[in-house]
């Protein structure tokens, strides 16, 4: 079991007791995490009868949409489809929760306005360096699978549960259970004594594991595993330092019609390979290629996305990006990486 702190737990019921308007807000680019944690303590929130809204940077990505179906209208607003709407639920929040993210500018769009906040807020995260500034509270636990799993032992340090999962809404036990399950991979990384304990809870509690899962990995369209397949055999290169590597350029995602958050996962799949130490999928965006680091134990990903991708993480699963005013292309991300990794792996070795 977690341990959260009396004071901590203290001080987050004391600042909810005192709320009348609650904003919940998490990253760009919302992974399954980010919105496992941010619906299961909204709806927590509902079920005791407290106003709490989730404010989303951008929409979330097709394959984890089910994750808000049912929510009440108005209760999860997407700033990319409503800006003025989502701008307006964190001015008027009396009490500020950010999830899932240890920095304001993870919101991007909307960081000048939690900057501009005046109420409390409140940090729930699991990532290294959150800037504890920013936050009148924090529980901050790097060593955690997910933010998903730091909510559910929040929430049963509670009065209200008493520590029985069975006491959480079907809704929030159904989130955090689909938050946890997807950012530790089915439990393949960053799973502790902990994660298994919350999901044995959870499922003594009635939640449907099976049919969670089901729904994460078995209903994805066709077109993303043909691109998978695509980049397994055509993109993916192993370099002597036995680190794999595939670059995902926006002509081909518009080939394979590929939609946000559908390359998921594939960032894992190379690992399988004896040989293969570090895996990285690169994916070109906008005005930047988006990094996705992973790495077997002894070697860190975070610190090869600090060191060379303006990005950080956990030591097996970390992030960050290639803006295209250095590397404009594919090619140029190619001989890039060669470099980087190189002399990465010459450190580490």
């Amino acid at each position: 079991m977690v341990s959260i702190g009396i004071n901590e737990a203290a001080a987050f019921q004391k600042a909810v007791s005192k709320a009348e308007n609650i904003c919940l807000v998490t990253h760009m680019h919302p992974d399954g995490d980010a919105l496992g944690s941010s619906l299961g303590l909204m709806n927590w929130f509902h079920e005791s009868g407290l106003r709490a809204r989730v404010v989303l940077p951008d929409s979330e990505p097709e394959s984890i949409a089910f994750m808000a179906e049912g929510t009440e209208p108005g209760t999860v607003i997407r700033a990319d489809l409503n800006m003025a709407e989502a701008l307006d639920a964190i001015s008027s929040a009396d009490l500020l929760i950010c999830l899932d993210m240890n920095v304001f500018n993870r919101a991007e769009p909307l960081t000048e306005a939690l900057e501009a906040t005046l109420c409390p807020r409140i940090l729930i995260d699991h990532h290294i360096g959150p800037d504890e500034s920013l936050f009148q509270i924090v529980m901050s636990r790097p060593e955690i699978s997910s933010t998903s799993e730091l909510v559910f032992w929040l929430l049963m340090s509670l009065p209200g549960t008493g520590g029985d999962a069975r006491r959480l809404p079907r809704f929030c036990a159904d989130s955090l259970m689909t938050g946890m399950t997807t950012d530790t991979n089915n439990f393949s990384n960053s799973a502790i004594p902990s994660t298994f304990s919350m999901a044995s809870m959870l499922i003594d509690a009635g939640v449907d594991r099976d049919a969670i899962v089901t729904r994460i990995n078995n209903r994805y369209r066709e077109e993303r595993v043909r691109l998978m397949g695509h980049m397994l055999g055509n993109l993916m290169e192993i370099t002597d330092e036995g680190v794999a590597f595939m670059v995902l350029d926006k002509a081909t995602q518009d080939r394979f019609g590929i939609r946000e958050g559908e390359t998921e996962g594939f960032v894992n799949i190379p690992l399988t390979i004896d040989k293969v130490g570090i895996s990285m999928l690169l994916k070109e965006d906008t005005d930047r290629f988006r990094v996705s680091i992973r790495s077997k134990k002894g070697l860190s990903a975070r610190r090869l996305a600090m060191e060379w991708f303006n990005g950080g993480g956990h030591e097996q699963a970390a992030g960050g990006k290639l803006p295209k005013a250095l590397v404009p292309d594919a090619e140029g991300v190619t001989q890039y990486v060669r470099n980087a990794v190189r002399k990465f792996m010459e450190n580490e070795n």
